[in-house]
């Protein structure tokens, strides 16, 4: 399946801005389930400087600067890419989970080498009792491991509310796990929380799923989260849903949490108060198609 994702991000400015340098993780990775067919950034004002280059995940990061006075900055990002669902790993046919937990440090692979990056605490996603405790009812004994992630991920959907109200980029997630509410973010936080708490390899997915489908969170950026097992690799989960990814999931980054893959980001000399507004479509595109259509 072929999708066309624009992503549009408008900054209203009570003032002039006189100066913004911004930086965007907005193309979508070519993995092995999807292949980048057309991409095109475009912004206004136009930019003086655009840079790209790619981070320690292996995602591409463009950032530009805006050395002209503007009240208004729109970011439109378009990319056509085709889905190549694979077959679903069989949940009951991996390893248990503390076998992978304990046998992970001791792997000599490369594949083992970047799973164990993702073990620890990061910026936005501590390790604690708390989320212990609560994975605690997914995981136990001899469970296979990816069971019980994705019985984790069902507990997650229906313990927590989907509410845009009641968080922000900045919400820390104890606060998420205490009010039971939150989105996609939150939740892939508090579920990667969890998993890491555990000594499980987790990583934080930013992409986004298509759109008019029965999917929460098609409106903006969404999240979702990887965990590594050594028979089958990585593998998707996203708890807003309580769904395994599987061809309506489209990949733009990945890292140890939101942090790491911030769609857009920067800052502004002047300005004022603003207002951000964020839209995002993901459709079906059949046949010869450009991200111009």
């Amino acid at each position: 399946m072929k999708l066309l994702a624009t992503h549009i991000t408008r900054y209203w400015y009570s003032e002039p801005v006189s100066m913004c340098h911004t930086q965007v993780h907005l193309r979508h990775r070519a993995c092995a389930n999807q292949t980048v067919l057309q991409y095109e950034l475009t912004v206004s004002p136009q930019p003086g400087l655009f840079t790209s280059h790619k981070d320690y995940f292996g995602n591409e990061v463009t950032s530009f600067s805006v050395a002209e006075p503007h009240r208004e900055l729109i970011i439109t990002a378009r990319c056509l890419a085709e889905l190549h669902p694979s077959t679903l790993a069989d949940l009951e046919q991996s390893p248990a989970w503390e076998q992978v937990r304990d046998e992970l440090p001791r792997l000599r692979t490369p594949e083992a080498f970047e799973a164990g990056q993702f073990v620890f605490e990061s910026p936005l996603i501590p390790a604690g009792d708390p989320f212990t405790a609560y994975a605690a009812a997914s995981f136990p004994a001899g469970r296979s491991f990816l069971a019980g992630v994705n019985d984790l991920s069902g507990r997650i959907f229906t313990d927590f509310r989907y509410d845009q109200r009641a968080t922000t980029v900045t919400t820390p997630v104890d606060e998420v796990f205490g009010s039971r509410r939150g989105v996609c973010q939150d939740f892939a936080h508090l579920m990667i929380a969890c998993l890491r708490s555990l000594g499980l390899p987790a990583r934080y997915v930013s992409g986004y799923v298509r759109t008019g489908e029965h999917f929460v969170g098609a409106e903006a950026s969404h999240a979702w989260v990887s965990v590594w097992c050594p028979v089958s690799g990585w593998q998707d989960f996203d708890p807003t849903n309580n769904t395994r990814p599987h061809g309506e999931h489209l990949t733009l980054a990945w890292g140890r949490d939101y942090s790491d893959v911030t769609p857009v980001k920067g800052v502004a000399l002047g300005g004022g108060e603003q207002v951000i507004s964020v839209s995002v479509d993901v459709s079906p595109k059949n046949g010869e198609h450009s991200v111009e259509d």
